[in-house]
């Protein structure tokens, strides 16, 4: 890259402890070679209320801004009963209104999320991409870094040790910025090859046991 690339990086917990703003404090740590992590904190957006999408509050002008912005995206998302959280949809809610002003839309994006549980946001995931088809978002296919059993991959500090997962994050980051490069392209000029990291697995422990919720 021969420019700074910022990624736009969102968590969806407001837990100070939380698992995935660990997540997300790592992949500011593993981010490919001129990549910046610009982290956005959700806590403080009001409940999204249509009579006052025309005049949002400061911090939602301020997320639009910085979306719009971004090279890229970055949702680390936690799983609340099978699907996103209720305070990063609010987020995503009002950063695509009012109706023709979506500050998301074109943007390539990467999703990963934690959990203590072993599905690892498996569906919260997926609903995150349902959300993306309407917003006109391109996510990053592969590989998929859903984080099962959290509690054995951080530190007591809150750190992410776990180097499998590293790796996945740090192939995901690499991905999301060659896909932004190909998006940016015009048609008919090839691409440059780039230099690969090992392929990672394609998810990390995913399960078919569904456990108890858990704090994000």
């Amino acid at each position: 890259m021969s420019q700074t690339f910022t990624i736009l990086g969102i968590a969806g917990s407001l837990r100070r402890e939380s698992y995935n703003r660990g997540v997300l404090r790592a992949a500011a740590q593993l981010l490919p070679p001129g990549a910046v992590l610009d982290p956005f904190d959700l806590d403080g957006i009001p409940a999204f209320n249509e009579d006052d999408e025309q005049r949002p509050p400061d911090k939602v002008v301020e997320l639009k801004r910085r979306a719009r912005a971004a090279d890229a995206l970055l949702f680390v998302t936690p799983e609340y009963n099978y699907s996103i959280p209720g305070v990063l949809k609010n987020a995503i809610d009002w950063a695509s209104r009012p109706y023709g002003d979506n500050a998301w839309s074109g943007k390539p994006a990467a999703i990963m999320g934690a959990s203590i549980g072993q599905v690892g946001t498996a569906r919260a995931q997926y609903h995150l991409r349902q959300v993306f088809v309407f917003l006109d978002v391109h996510p990053v296919n592969q590989p998929e870094v859903m984080i099962g059993n959290a509690a054995d991959k951080f530190d007591r500090d809150g750190k992410l040790t776990d180097a499998r997962t590293r790796d996945s994050i740090r192939q995901l980051l690499q991905n999301l910025v060659e896909l932004t490069e190909r998006l940016r392209r015009p048609r008919g000029l090839p691409s440059q090859p780039s230099a690969a990291l090992p392929p990672p697995p394609s998810h990390i422990e995913p399960s078919r046991v569904n456990p108890a919720p858990a704090p994000a």
